[in-house]
């Protein structure tokens, strides 16, 4: 899989809290090389770069990986709904941006919110 190969969904800035942007893209994998490789072309692009965090999940065929990228338990979070939708060799990134106030465990509810629109719009 080369960079031109990655097929992303980007649903873009899906939802906003208290300032936080929250976006979430998806992409098609079957190794935690795919999953670096889908992680490096999202943050060809600048916006996505610079967020705050790019939480990610996915189910593997060797099993689940997730990232919190400083948010703590957001990778768990993502995971779980992919194990409930039996999601599998998918990865899920939820971005976020912080816009200045915590949002405790809201920001868990943020994430889920994310994913859900993306689950939403996925057609598997």
């Amino acid at each position: 899989m080369t960079s031109s190969d990655i097929a992303m969904t980007q649903l873009g800035v899906v939802l906003t809290d208290r300032g936080s942007r929250y976006a979430v893209t998806g992409a098609q994998v079957t190794s935690r090389a795919e999953v670096d490789r889908v992680l490096a072309e999202l943050k060809k692009d600048r916006s996505y770069a610079k967020a705050t965090h790019n939480t990610w999940a996915a189910l593997l065929p060797t099993g689940g990986l997730k990232a919190d990228d400083g948010e703590s338990g957001a990778g768990m979070v993502i995971l779980r709904m992919l194990e409930r939708a039996e999601l599998r060799d998918h990865v899920i990134i939820v971005t976020r941006w912080y816009g200045g106030k915590k949002l405790g465990g809201d920001r868990f509810r943020r994430v889920q919110d994310a994913v859900r629109a993306y689950l939403d719009q996925y057609p598997g």
